[in-house]
């Protein structure tokens, strides 16, 4: 029989257990050794030459973990059971309904999460996970979506139902809007940073419109059709090497543009049945080697296109396996070569390490 005298005795030890290493800082971890497959995951398979690796998946704040993590969590179960507290009063920061990615310089990585109406910022560096909902003021995001990285650590969303895109300083606080009485649905964005000029899909008007970073409309791309330079409910945007590429969705291609050119340089993809073609394209990357990167929302494939728009291999396919996809969204590409993907109903972010072309 546990006795009261016990019982105080247990919840004071399991307070100092919950409560011991509180000033470790967490690790980010990726999960690479957690895949249920048990093993290495390599595309192509053998005997193939290996292109890229499983490198893990981001799901929230069970990414974070430190060193005594494991003795806390112990003791922090045994104390809710002592006091008769619920799973629920513990719920963790997961994301739900991840839509894009990028990631800064110091390593930070930023998802957008339409559901949970907030970016969520996996800090590296910093040992945490943070979530940032607010948009204009006091009040909060409603959907947003594309990001793009802007100077001085600052990030700017994308929110199609509230018709702007948003500046957060480098901490998540809201610094005013674009496009607001401009835009009629931003979606995607990329950002020139040499020129300091940011690109916005505007879905709805079927164009892309070219501002500065103090807000100011420099121009527009393209207009609604299916010739070169024009667009058909425009989604996602990268720029890379100095060139801007756009996801023309209902046209089923991506067009690359030459900076400060109205024709394009070429179209990559085409519609179809087969892996390979573009049914529902959604996000697009560039890696350090100019492969392209092209995420087919139908068939839940990530595409990978040479730097001349041949088709190479996909990535992916639907399920929830380590590596699968059902209905991703965004992809991006960092500076180590990590392919993030947005797995959006699966609610998480698939990693892959590109291995090189060699």
């Amino acid at each position: 029989m546990v006795t009261p005298r016990a019982i105080v005795m247990l919840l004071g030890c399991a307070a100092l257990a919950a409560c011991a290493g509180t000033g470790e800082r967490a690790v980010l971890h990726f999960g690479i050794g957690d895949a249920p497959e048990g093993k290495t995951l390599l595309w192509p398979g053998p005997p193939e030459v290996p292109r890229f690796q499983y490198a893990g998946v981001l799901t929230g704040e069970a990414n974070f973990r430190r060193p005594s993590e494991q003795t806390r969590r112990g003791a922090r179960d045994l104390l809710r059971w002592l006091v008769g507290l619920d799973d629920d009063t513990a719920r963790k920061q997961v994301l739900q309904r991840p839509q894009a990615v990028v990631v800064d310089a110091q390593g930070r990585i930023f998802v957008s999460d339409v559901s949970r109406r907030a970016v969520f910022v996996f800090d590296g560096p910093g040992g945490e996970l943070q979530v940032w909902d607010r948009a204009l003021g006091l009040s909060g995001f409603v959907a947003p979506g594309g990001l793009a990285l802007g100077p001085a650590g600052q990030l700017y969303v994308a929110d199609a139902e509230l018709g702007v895109v948003v500046r957060l300083d480098s901490k998540g606080n809201p610094t005013g809007g674009i496009g607001k009485g401009i835009l009629q649905r931003p979606t995607g964005l990329a950002r020139d940073a040499e020129r300091g000029v940011l690109y916005v899909a505007d879905t709805r008007a079927h164009d892309i419109k070219l501002f500065a970073d103090n807000g100011t409309l420099l121009g527009t791309l393209g207009r609604r059709g299916t010739g070169d330079g024009e667009f058909n409910a425009p989604t996602h945007l990268a720029f890379s090497d100095g060139r801007l590429y756009v996801t023309d969705s209902l046209n089923n291609r991506i067009q690359v543009f030459e900076r400060d050119q109205a024709q394009p340089l070429r179209a990559i993809g085409r519609r179809g049945l087969y892996v390979g073609n573009l049914v529902r394209p959604k996000g697009v990357a560039v890696d350090g080697e100019g492969n392209v990167y092209v995420v087919e929302g139908y068939f839940d494939y990530l595409l990978v296109f040479n730097a001349q728009g041949e088709f190479l291999m996909p990535l992916g396919g639907t399920g929830q396996g380590s590596g699968n996809f059902f209905l991703p969204a965004g992809v991006w590409v960092d500076g180590n070569n990590r392919v993030f993907v947005a797995d959006m109903f699966n609610g998480r972010v698939v990693v892959y390490q590109f291995l090189g072309g060699g």
